[in-house]
């Protein structure tokens, strides 16, 4: 996606960003023309208010955002798609830093047009933001847009070798190592979860293991789930649970942007990125209800539940992260519905076994806005993951507490010396709001990448 700023240009109309508190008197240092025409237009100066003002020739002079007394980097992109055609510069951005505004506007502009015959009509132009960090903006809209990109294709053309090429691709760009273990040869490396997971669809199951980034520095692992379609299994889910399950290789996009963001900023780390990508098929091969498999660590796992099987495939990629010793590994994956049920959609879940990791995603999390919440790894409910049969069950049968025991269960493959954090997340937008489109979405990205940055340059 191209991004919407240019250099600079002479013609570029104004766009006034007035903090709400001082909406009143901005408005009285303006023409009566001007402000006759801004309040019949509706504006009262509450927050989120916009209007393009006309000059005396009847043309568009310039535009007026009416932010937060206290704004954040979201209340800017509502400019990319509500300022008409044309090149725009902000005339200040109030008590938002530049490189945010920039970062806002750039992902307010996304558009997911791939499978539209006519598109969509030119958005506006905007001058960067005087003082804004271009290169982190650019990596950031670019890796945000990137996942956005995946997750919101269709399956049709997002399975396990697409995804592989996809960050084959970024691995070019970045000039990283890659290497893609595919089908059978999953059993010979010792992948058995992936490939059981996975031997079902016709699309072979695969692990895509990205490295970048000297080996002295500190090492950094990112884990993502990547199963490309859902549909449960032999535990098949009903049609509206199957409905979007095309965003459920979110957690791998996801993590693919924020290896393209610290790439991109050159961060002085040792990066990993390790993606366990599958369709989760029926057939005549596939995995079911109360088999055995094993893992790569060597215990064995009862099957519960075929539709639990973000779990199954994350554990054999986290227990590969994990033999590394990393500084900090993070997982991303749209894991439990009960991880919705209490948080919503916007609201990824963390769980973490560093209290001094999960301290700082949060504070990356508020600095950047990009919110979690801590949920608890709580060792009294590891018993319902026990099994009379196996070393352990994925799945109890119980209604309650399933964000945890899914966490719970991937912390039996994560040993305790490893800095590790799990986000539950939905990865995607149910509606639009400014900077954020409908369609798929890179949660607690911006926030990761911030707290490796933080970590690495403290």
């Amino acid at each position: 996606m191209p991004l919407p700023f240019v250099d600079r240009a002479s013609s570029a109309l104004p766009v006034q960003l007035v903090p709400q508190p001082k909406w009143k008197a901005w408005l009285k240092e303006q023409t009566a023309a001007r402000r006759a025409w801004l309040e019949s237009s509706g504006l009262s100066g509450k927050a989120g208010d916009f209007s393009v003002f006309p000059g005396r020739d009847g043309k568009a002079a310039g535009a007026v955002l009416v932010l937060p007394a206290k704004p954040v980097l979201w209340d800017v992109g509502a400019l990319a798609t509500c300022l008409p055609a044309g090149t725009w510069k902000l005339a200040d951005t109030a008590s938002l830093s530049p490189t945010d505004a920039a970062v806002a506007i750039g992902l307010g502009s996304w558009r997911f047009e791939r499978y539209k015959a006519k598109k969509g009509k030119a958005g506006p132009k905007i001058v960067w933001p005087q003082g804004a960090d271009r290169v982190r903006a650019t990596a950031i809209v670019e890796a945000i847009s990137l996942a956005r990109d995946l997750i919101t294709t269709p399956s049709s053309d997002m399975g396990p070798a697409e995804l592989a090429a996809a960050a084959q691709a970024l691995a070019k760009q970045h000039k990283a190592k890659i290497s893609v273990i595919v089908g059978d040869e999953l059993l010979k490396k010792n992948y058995p979860m992936v490939h059981a997971v996975g031997r079902a669809s016709a699309r072979a199951p695969r692990l895509i293991d990205l490295t970048w980034g000297k080996e002295s520095d500190p090492k950094v692992t990112l884990v993502g789930k990547g199963v490309c379609f859902d549909t449960g299994g032999l535990d098949l889910k009903p049609a509206s649970g199957m409905l979007n399950m095309k965003k459920d290789m979110g957690g791998a996009a996801t993590m693919m942007a924020v290896a393209a963001m610290v790439m991109a900023c050159k961060l002085p780390v040792r990066l990993r990125l390790l993606i366990p990508a599958v369709e989760n098929s029926v057939s005549g091969n596939a995995f079911r209800p109360l088999d055995v498999v094993p893992t790569r660590k060597g215990i064995t796992v009862e099957i519960g539940n075929t539709d639990a099987e973000g779990r199954l495939i994350l554990c054999d990629a986290l227990h590969e992260g994990a033999a590394e010793k990393p500084t900090m590994m993070v997982d991303c994956a749209t894991l439990t519905g009960a991880a919705r049920v209490a948080l919503g959609t916007d609201l990824p879940a963390l769980f973490c076994n560093d209290d001094t990791l999960a301290d700082q995603l949060i504070a990356m999390g508020k600095d950047v806005t990009d919110p979690m919440w801590r949920m608890p790894l709580f060792r009294g409910y590891r018993r319902l993951l026990d099994s009379k049969v196996a070393d352990i069950n994925n799945a109890p049968g119980v209604a309650f507490g399933g964000a945890i025991t899914a966490a719970l269960y991937l912390q039996e493959f994560v040993p305790d010396d490893v800095p590790w954090a799990h986000f539950d997340m939905m990865a995607w937008n149910n509606t639009s709001r400014p900077g954020r489109p409908e369609g798929g979405e890179a949660q607690a990205a911006r926030a990761i990448f911030a707290t490796i940055e933080k970590r690495v340059k403290s």
